[in-house]
């Protein structure tokens, strides 16, 4: 599942926000983000903003498989 349909389904729960209220949230123009859910293009950045818009928490890591350890 790509980041795009992540954030898809974080705006349904959260009550069915469009996407341009999420770029209004965002500060930026509905056509830039647009653009960046058509290429699935987020920097780390990008998406703990959109966390924070939208009253969440973002979360990246690396789960090492044969000890569990999470970096």
């Amino acid at each position: 599942m790509g980041m795009t349909e992540k954030i898809r389904i974080l705006l349904v729960k959260q009550g069915n926000i469009s996407e341009a209220e999420l770029a209004r949230r965002l500060g930026t123009s509905p056509q830039n983000l647009h653009g960046k859910f058509l290429r699935d293009n987020f920097t780390e950045k990008d998406l703990q903003k959109i966390a924070e818009v939208m009253g969440c928490r973002y979360e990246a890591g690396f789960r090492i498989s044969d000890t569990g350890e999470y970096i």
